[in-house]
């Protein structure tokens, strides 16, 4: 029996969404690692620097999730529908079309790193630091978009727990490599670059290994057929993926200029700091959503209405019970989180500290958000999914930044993200309950 196939059961979805999960929470641990060494063994001041540079890096990722979401969601509708021909031809002409891209993204970083950082914002203090990690950084573009496309990839052909294995390797070897090269051989912010950049490659090669495999494989590259409407369909179905991330950039940019003007290099590493809790949560909700997706669109493609509805259910219990604990744990463990990358006797340590109760608020209204997104993303509803994407990572936070800081200074620049995530969590609700009809969830 296809493993799509099961009967639907909340231990059933735990163990086929957690390898997915655990795969999203190393990712964000690349930059969550970067980020100790450099703030512990290099300053502050290049710890400011990494969130500069993190909006290119958002937009890296932006294209290549676009693709890795929207292309797996298109071959598991085609697998579930028995097309598994087609469903190979789809992937391996996504596959090679975001690699090509990638290899454009990383000659055009590499050729404008520094126009690009200042751009970004980089001052003098922090020219020098911000150049080095971009440059170094775009080395890695290509194998960076591969192991984004494998890791959702792995889930439609069934195999999560390679996923997990080979992001976990490269989430290992980016700690070690971290240490080797920041400590020891002394190479400050560019070993840091160079280290993430190597995690990238060892799933990349891992999934380029088991998908040039045929035997045994439920997907595995075929002869591609250039088809522009399978990647236009991909592009448009993963588009509330990318402007999620999209607007993540952006929004980082606003936050960094808006604390660069409040508190200086100090807000800005505050801000960085909190920002690293969010990606943890993020990850879990996103790993949630990416590892139950399949199913979603598989059972959409197969029409079995009764499966979808319980998925959606239990989902939902799933992500309420997330939410509660992600708020809890990141008001109890702030101390400790913020004590990794700040002395605890500084002013970036009380600044983070404080954001932390005020940002945490919006973990309560941040999972049923990115669930309800990605449920339309499996759907194969890219319009409606690009909706609240924009409105919960663009509009609502944009509008916040604008308001809330000219009403409350500091303190409203930390309460932006809680309430741009209960305004979409209001957007997402009626658009669940009205289109639950058409779906049959």
């Amino acid at each position: 029996m296809h493993s799509f196939e099961r009967t639907i059961t909340p231990g059933f979805i735990l163990k086929f969404t957690l390898p997915t999960i655990v795969m999203m929470v190393f990712n964000s641990f690349y930059t969550m690692v970067d980020g100790a060494f450099v703030s512990n063994f290099v300053g502050t001041g290049a710890l400011s620097a990494i969130n500069i540079v993190y909006p290119a890096v958002n937009l890296i990722f932006a294209i290549g999730i676009m693709l890795a979401t929207g292309g797996s969601a298109i071959v598991a509708k085609q697998m579930g529908e028995g097309d598994t021909q087609r469903a190979k031809r789809s992937f391996t002409l996504i596959v090679s079309f975001a690699a090509g891209l990638g290899a454009v993204l990383a000659v055009l970083g590499l050729l404008f790193a520094e126009p690009m950082v200042i751009a970004l914002g980089a001052n003098g203090a922090i020219l020098d630091y911000c150049r080095d990690y971009a440059f170094y950084l775009c080395l890695f573009v290509p194998f960076a978009m591969l192991q984004l496309l494998f890791q959702f990839f792995f889930a439609t052909a069934g195999r999560p727990n390679l996923g997990l294995i080979a992001t976990v390797a490269g989430g290992v070897a980016n700690l070690v490599l971290d240490y080797v090269f920041i400590v020891p051989l002394g190479m400050g912010i560019k070993g840091a670059a160079i280290a993430t950049g190597i995690g990238f490659i060892i799933p990349a090669a891992i999934g380029l290994v088991y998908f040039s495999g045929r035997r045994g494989r439920l997907l595995h590259f075929a002869k591609p057929v250039w088809e522009p409407r399978t990647l236009a369909g991909a592009c448009a179905n993963g588009s509330s993926e990318m402007v999620s991330n999209l607007s993540v950039a952006v929004t980082t940019f606003l936050f960094n200029l808006i604390m660069m003007k409040l508190l200086g290099e100090d807000g800005v590493a505050a801000m960085t700091i909190v920002f690293y809790a969010q990606f943890l949560f993020t990850a879990i909700f996103l790993g949630y959503t990416s590892g139950v997706a399949p199913l979603i669109s598989f059972n959409y493609g197969a029409d079995n209405k009764k499966r979808l509805a319980k998925l959606v259910r239990t989902s939902g219990c799933f992500i309420g019970v997330g939410s509660v604990l992600a708020y809890g744990l990141s008001v109890w463990l702030a101390r400790y989180v913020v004590g990794v990358f700040a002395a605890a006797d500084s002013a970036v340590f009380e600044l983070a500290l404080h954001g932390m109760d005020l940002f945490a608020v919006g973990f309560l209204f941040m999972g049923s958000n990115i669930f309800a997104s990605g449920l339309f993303t499996a759907l194969s509803n890219g319009r409606v999914s690009a909706i609240l994407s924009f409105l919960r990572t663009f509009v609502f936070i944009v509008a916040a930044i604008w308001l809330l800081p000219e009403l409350w200074g500091v303190e409203g620049v930390w309460l932006s993200i809680p309430m741009a995530e209960f305004a979409a969590l209001v957007v997402s609700a009626i658009y669940v309950l009205r289109l639950r009809g058409r779906y049959g969830y």
